[in-house]
């Protein structure tokens, strides 16, 4: 199985999730085509209701160790219940230009 279907079944089996992207950002970086190495989810379920922004990334991280410590470089999440997904209107942030560069530029 690929890091993309990956972190979307351990992430729905252990939040249930009414709203789940997992976005591939790797073309983004400079990385070889194809890569599955830098990610950005957006997790809305209502198990986040009370729970700080640090608990739910510690969570999510917690859920995604394995690949973190293995294939995945970079992780960016929004992790949100219901009511904040509504009052952000849906809309997912854009992710920022890639600021590094290859290790030949040094």
């Amino acid at each position: 199985m690929n890091v993309h279907k990956t972190i979307e079944q351990k992430i729905s089996e252990a939040l249930s999730p009414t709203h789940l992207q997992v976005i591939n950002e790797s073309h983004m970086h400079n990385v070889p085509p194809g890569s599955e190495s830098h990610f950005k989810l957006v997790v809305v379920t209502d198990t986040f209701s009370g729970v700080s922004r640090v608990r739910r990334h510690q969570t999510v991280n917690g859920i995604l160790k394995d690949e973190l410590a293995g294939p995945i470089h970079a992780l960016s999440m929004e992790t949100l219940t219901m009511e904040e997904w509504e009052r952000k209107g849906g809309v997912v942030r854009e992710s920022p230009d890639c600021l590094g560069g290859s290790k030949h530029d040094h």
